[in-house]
Order: structure tokens, then sequence, then C-alpha cells
């Protein structure tokens, strides 16, 4: 096509002149050339043409300019500028040089024909932005003129409210998208409607789903009617929903449409036989095949014919991990158990993939562990189920709703006795703190070894180094036997503790007061440094005064020597860095800031610090949580002891305790020693990103953030990055933060989240996971980034996780309810640990829970009360 032309054919088009006819167009092209598909004839005004039409329009520039400084929320400013510019746009007159490349378009299609004129934005119909219904439709358009005006009216489209809070949300600069028009020859249908080529509830991608009604498509998308669904699989219809169909939306002659009262012996008619959905959903599947994906296709069916009217990607679907074995998998969130679902950048990926346990699958920018073998045969099954039923019973509801079925995962015979879930060891060590000693010396001994030797590698021999030394070290201390048995006594010792007293004396969640300030907790001990850091820092005002106005410099700290008590200041923020610098938020992401590199991150809540507590709240705090472990334990063994048999029952219990109190502390130490590490190879290779800036490979240092170890390796051998690969790279990310990630996803796209069962719950209550025994009532205060917290004592934090990093608010608050998280996870940890009553895996909390709403957290219950 040559360039500057302002109308092309559909038999003109393809799909790399998407920037020419957008998203719509390029896919109409593609479709009139696929056999068998029958896709009535038309031809797309090309953004060339729009781009003339506005050139003359200096009216636009400032409003475009105002346009770009608002956000997605803004939206009153949203709607008076963008009304404004479509205002401009439509009084428009269409360029002669355009209005006559239209007319011999439609000489050769039909002057007086009636067609549908419908938008095609070039940010349209994209595999990470479908912008269905953000741009307007036009039906049965009769005659040059009215073509012509509606042309223009799509042109203004693309300035609807809905497109622009569209674009704002998915970062597309509203200067870049540029508006095509498709004519396209109407279809007078008997039925039409929309196919999707994969289930778009479940994502099952070998499920389809028809919607049909009578008349035009325009009475389902208005929503005038509710639509007959047929669900097909393997060639079949399995399920049918035969909707009253009172009303149709039917062509005018000489233009326009109405809605029409259907015959009252019709409306209960299916609107398609079980022959014609089959017959649509094979044409789906050859749609699907073409463009690579499942597919939202707009179909018309006249005189028995089916006619395709567009198609566009799902883009609502969870991705697949991409395994070409034909086998049914089931796959486990690796995010629901590190407490991080957020999507990860290539780099990040990669890394946490090279130094992991075990193998691991990647889809939407998230990680999952395959779960197949493990639940193939009945014993391996019997002791995953269990081990899910203790970490996230969610997790297990999903797992066992697919397993109900029979139709995802093979059974195979036992071939042996059934050992531990993977990863878990098969033996318990005794009672040992000199255990747990060794261990912690060891790790820190790997880490100055790591330190020591990484500092003498660059280029491709640093990444020579991670890959046969630093990555093999990481991985031989996770999988250390001593270590899992270590991490795994404290948990199992907390369990029986729950079980047996629970069973003997009927105490609920015993072993959350015993666990109380645990010795060796290095998450737990970093929340109440962090109190000493505000008493260094409380005694001097200027010192308090300059932090206030510091929360968005990260050279705070070269300042702080300068001002009366900033040297004790200064000391001991740097202090806590040299210990916890590390650490930040989604850690587990090596492209993550940690707080070393952004140390203003910690300001607003050294502040909170001064303002709310006492000096001397760090070590109170600690002391009244081993103090209430001395009187629960001697209330618990007196009590035993009573019983029938009680001696030996108070011993083993005594022997349990000594057991949490020995290891369950240690439960956070290995994630502390993987961040560690992580904080000394992003050092290393963010001084490699520095190279490739200076030496012009790479404009800024955080593109290799969207590279994967591999291709930073080869970028630092080759001294060459496709920059074309990054802005992709960027723009997948931010399609990927969008989607959420579910618990249990299936090779065939099934996204399975799991539920609660349970009726023993007050009316209108939130179901969860009780992980720190207790009730607290108090205002909720919903957080979702921690540098925005703003939390008074009393309040509740109510987020869709937590890691290490948000430990400092819980010092803070008097409860917490999260979205994601199970018994042993960080979060409940450190509850246990402070006392505070906790409640996990609440689905929806973060919107069921209004932010300053009374609730009550019934930590003991598992679940939460909205009081107001």
């Amino acid at each position: 096509m040559r360039a500057g032309r302002y109308v092309v054919g559909f038999d003109e088009i393809d799909e790399e002149q998407l920037a020419t006819v957008g998203g719509k167009g390029a896919h109409l092209g593609a479709l009139s050339r696929l056999d068998g598909v029958s896709v009535p004839p038309g031809f797309c005004v090309t953004t060339d043409a729009y781009r003339r039409a506005v050139a003359d329009l200096p009216a636009l520039d400032a409003p475009l300019d105002r346009l770009c400084r608002l956000g997605p929320d803004d939206r009153q400013a949203i709607r008076t500028v963008s009304a404004e510019i479509r205002r401009v746009v439509e009084e428009v007159a269409v360029p002669g040089e355009v209005a006559a490349a239209i007319s011999r378009a439609l000489a050769g299609l039909g002057a007086h024909a009636a067609y549908a004129v419908r938008s095609s934005a070039t940010a349209e119909d994209l595999p990470t932005a479908s912008f269905a219904g953000q741009q307007d439709t036009y039906l049965n358009v009769v005659g040059p003129d009215e073509i012509r005006t509606h042309v223009a009216r799509c042109w203004a489209s693309l300035f609807t409210e809905r497109a622009v809070t569209y674009r704002l949300r998915n970062g597309i600069d509203h200067r870049t998208v540029q508006m095509a028009v498709v004519v396209q020859r109407m279809v007078l249908p008997d039925a039409a409607g929309i196919l999707f080529t994969a289930d778009p509830v479940s994502g099952h991608r070998k499920v389809a789903s028809v919607e049909a009604g009578f008349g035009l498509g325009e009475a389902l998308v208005a929503g005038l009617v509710t639509p007959d669904v047929f669900t097909v699989r393997d060639d079949r219809v399995v399920s049918r929903t035969i909707a009253s169909k009172p009303r149709a939306v039917r062509a005018v002659p000489g233009g326009g449409t109405r809605t029409e009262a259907v015959d009252p012996a019709r409306r209960e008619q299916p609107a398609l036989t079980d022959e014609q959905v089959v017959r649509l959903v094979r044409l789906g599947r050859r749609i699907e095949a073409r463009f690579g994906g499942p597919q939202d296709v707009e179909w018309a069916l006249a005189d028995g014919e089916p006619h395709i009217l567009q198609s566009r990607p799902i883009t609502t679907l969870f991705p697949v991990p991409v395994v070409d074995d034909g086998q049914n998998h089931v796959y486990l969130s690796v995010g629901h158990q590190q407490m991080m679902t957020d999507a990860m950048k290539p780099l990040g990926l990669s890394m946490w993939r090279l130094t992991a346990m075990a193998p691991m699958h990647e889809a939407g920018g998230r990680l999952f562990v395959d779960a197949t073998r493990h639940l193939a045969t009945p014993a391996g099954r019997a002791a995953f189920l269990d081990l899910m039923t203790r970490s996230d019973p969610l997790t297990r509801d999903a797992l066992e709703t697919l397993l109900e079925r029979g139709d995802v995962v093979p059974t195979l015979a036992d071939d042996g006795p059934a050992g531990p879930p993977p990863g878990l060891p098969s033996a318990t060590i005794e009672t040992d703190p000199a255990v747990v000693t060794a261990l912690i010396e060891r790790s820190r001994a790997s880490i100055a070894a790591l330190r020591r030797d990484i500092g003498t590698r660059t280029g491709p021999a640093l990444f020579d180094f991670l890959v046969a030394e630093a990555f093999p070290e990481h991985k031989r201390a996770l999988v250390d036997p001593v270590n899992m048995q270590a991490i795994m006594a404290g948990m199992e010792a907390t369990w029986w503790l729950n079980d047996k007293l629970g069973e003997w004396l009927g105490e609920r969640n015993a072993a959350d007061t015993l666990s109380l300030s645990a010795p060796g907790n290095v998450t737990s001990e970093m929340g109440l440094a962090l109190l000493d850091v505000a008493d260094v820092i409380r005694p001097h005002p200027e010192v308090v005064a300059f932090l206030r106005d510091a929360a968005d410099d990260d050279g705070f700290l070269d300042e702080l020597p300068k001002l009366p008590g900033g040297r004790e200041a200064h000391d001991a923020l740097q202090d806590y860095l040299d210990r916890y610098g590390m650490r930040c938020v989604g850690e587990i992401d090596i492209t993550r800031p940690r707080w070393s590199e952004r140390p203003a991150t910690l300001v607003p809540l050294i502040l909170d610090h001064v303002r709310h507590f006492a000096p001397g709240a760090a070590g109170r705090r600690f002391a009244e949580g081993r103090q209430a472990v001395q009187r629960k334990a001697r209330e618990v063994l007196d009590r035993l002891r009573a019983l029938p048999d009680g001696d030996r029952k108070a011993d083993e219990t005594q022997r349990m305790i000594d057991r949490v109190r020995t290891f369950i502390g240690y439960r956070e130490y290995p994630k502390y020693a993987i961040v560690s590490r992580y904080l000394v190879y992003k050092q290393a290779l963010m001084a490699e990103a520095d190279r490739l800036v200076r030496d012009g490979v790479l404009p800024d240092r955080e593109d290799v953030f969207f590279l994967t170890f591999d291709e930073f390796r080869d970028a630092v051998r080759t001294r060459r990055v496709d920059a074309r690969l990054v802005r992709e790279r960027a723009e997948a990310f931010r399609f990927h933060q969008a989607l959420t990630p579910p618990r249990v996803l299936t090779s065939d796209g099934e996204a399975v989240h799991g539920a609660y069962r349970r009726d023993d719950l007050p009316s209108g209550a939130l179901a969860g996971v009780p992980v720190s025994a207790g009730t607290v009532e108090g205002r909720a205060r919903v957080v979702l980034d921690l540098a925005r917290a703003d939390l008074e004592p009393g309040d509740i934090l109510v987020t869709v996780h937590t890691d290490p990093s948000w430990t400092p608010l819980f010092v803070a608050v008097a409860g917490l309810v999260t979205e994601v998280g199970g018994p042993m996870t960080h979060g409940a940890v450190i509850a246990r640990e402070y006392g505070l009553p906790a409640v996990v895996n609440v689905t929806g909390a973060t919107r069921l829970i209004r932010d300053g709403q009374r609730i009550r957290v019934h930590g003991s219950g598992g679940y939460v009360e909205l009081l107001t």
C-alpha cells in the first residue's frame, strides 16, 4: 500500500498495516482472506485521512496538553476536556481529497447500499488492550454524505470519556493513538451475537461460548435483551440457556435502526440451532488459529449463512504456561506462596527461576509450579492436599474441584509408600539451639564469600561466575536437609500444639500465644529495630522537621549530619540499612528498588513511630510477649497435668513448646538470606547495566529489567540490545500488571480460585484463614501501597498481601486482614509474634472493606465482620 492513501479495501490490508488501518481494520483484512470465512466487503478510511483532517486544527493542542496531564481517576476533568476535543473534531469538514476517495470506494461497493461505520483505533484490538466498546459504531448508514458525517463522528470517538480513561489506565499516550474508520457492507441478519473461542469466565481454552439474539447484534451490545447462551466443547453443545427475547434491533429502510417487538410465539425460541452453534464455533477455531490466541468474534446469520463482522483478542484471559507435550497440567501460583502476586519483570522472573529449588513455569508475568505429578497417585495426592490444608485452604479447594471432575489429572497407581510432599524433609531434628546458630553462621559466611568473590568479576566473567558458582551455592543452601528440617521443626511443632491442645483442652490456636516474641526472628526484629531508630531521632526536632520534607529525596542521608543530632540519626539509619537494606516490597523480584537504594521509603514509617510511640517501645513490646508466653505455658501445662495421663501430655507439650521457641524464629531467616544474596547480585548486575549505558548500548540502566538473565548476558558479550524487544516487554509488563493471577491454573487455561465452604459465619461476614488468635475491633485502613500508608494506633491494616518489608507497619496496628496468605506465611508469623489478631486469605478484602470502615477481626474464628 502506498503511503498517504486515504482509503484501502479489505483485500489490500494485512496485519502489518496496523498503524494505517487500526486494529479492527487489520483484523478484517486478515479475515477477508481466510478460506471458508465470509466477511462482508468494505474498506478502511486510513489514519492518513484522520491526520489530514485534524492537521489544521490548532484548537486541539491546548486541550490535548491538558488531557495528557490527567490521571485515570480525574473523572470530571476527563469528562470536560474530552467533550471539548470531541466537539472540535466532530465539526471538522472532511477534506475534499478524503471525501473523493470515500466516494470512489463506495461506487465500487454500491454507493447507496447500507453500511456499518466503525471506529478502528491503532491501540485497539491488540493482544494486550482490546478497547472493546471504547469507540463508536454506527449501523445502517446510507448514502455518501451520511457516511462522511459518520466517519468524522468516529474520528471524534477517539476522545470519548471511556476511551480516554482506558488509555490512561493502560499507559497509552493520547497523541500516539490514531483513528482509522471501517466502512463495511451491512448484513441484515436473522440472528446475531458474539462468539468467545475460550470461556470468558473460567478461561478454559477448549470451551467456547456463543451468545445469540434475534436481529442485529446491537440488541445484545446495548443490553436490550438477555441473549441465549450456548457452551460448546469438542464439537458438542454441552449446555444451553434459552432466554426470553422480547425485542430485536432491525435496520430501517433509508438508514438507521429501531427496536421492534419480537412475535410472542418466537420469544422463547432459540435464536440458533445446535448445528448452527457448532458451525460457528468451528469457524471461531479457524479464526483463533489464524490470530494465534482466543478471540471475541462478532457474527451475523443471514439466510442460514454465518458472516464474520469482526474479531478481536480476548485480553482478560490469564495466559497459559507454554509446555508443548500434549499432556494435561495443573499449575500452582508461586506468588500466592511467596506473598507477591504482582507481575514481575523478565529479569526478576528469570533470576527467581535460576535460583529456585523447583522447576517453574512463567505466564502472565508470574511463576507457577507444576503439581500434576504429585496429584496423580492416591498417596501423593493425599499428602499434597494435606500440605495445602495447612498452607492455603483456597488452593486445596481449587485442587479438589479439579480432581472431583476427573478430566484434568490422570490417576496413576501408587509406586511405593507416600513420602513427604516435594521440597519437605522426611525427618525432623531434635530441639537444639546450636542447630539454628550453625545454620545462620554458615549463611553469613556464604554471603560474605559471595561479596568477596563477585567483586573481582566484571563483564562476561561475572555472568559465568553467577551461573557456575553463585547460583549453585544459592540453591545448595535452600535444599540443605538441615535447613529444611529446621524450618519444618518449628512449623510441625506449631501444628502439633494447635491440634493436641485443641483436642485435650479445647484450646483454639494455642500456639499463637506460645510463639510471641520468639527469639531469632530476623523479620520481627527488623520491625522493632525501626522503633529504636525512631528513639534516636525523636529528641532532635530539627532532624524530625528535616525528615518531613525528605520523603521523596533519597539523598537525604548525606544532609543529615549537618543538623544538630543529625550524626546520631544518620548512623542509626545507616546501621539499620546495613542490616535490612536488602529488603523492599515485592523483594522476590530483583528489579524492585531495595531500601538501601531508596532509603526515603522508610522516612514516613520512622516519622509515624516518632509520633505514636514512647521511647523504649521495642524492648517493652518484646518483653511483654515473652511474659505472655510464660503465663500461657504455665497455664496450659497446669491444666494438662490435671487430666488423665496428664504428666505424659504435659511433658510432650513442654517439648513442643521448646521446639517452637527454638525453631519458629528461624522460619524467616532463609528468605532474609535469599534477598541478602539478591542485593549482592543486583549491585553487580547494575554495574554492568551502567557500563552498557556509558557505551551507548542502552539509554537507561533499568532497560535491563526487561531482558532475561541470558539476554542480559548476551548484551554484555555482544554490546547489542534489541530496543524493540525492550519496548515490547515493557508494554507486556503493563498488561500483565492488570491481570489477576489464579491460585490454580490448568494447561487448558482454566483459572480456579477456590472457595470457602463454611456455614458457621455471622451474616455478611467475610471468611478467611485464622492465623493469629484474638479479636479486635477498629478502623480499617485499606493500604495498597506501603509508601502511602497513613496509620494510627488501633487501626486494622487491610491489604492484598504482605511480605517482610511490611513488618514495620505491624508495630503500629491492632490487627491484620489480607487477601493472600496462610498460617505459615510471613505476615501470619509476624502477626503472631506481635500478638496481632489476623485473618488472611480473605477473598476481595480490599474491595469489600471500605477504607475507614469499622470492622471486627476474629483471629481465632477466621472471619471479619463489617460493622458500619
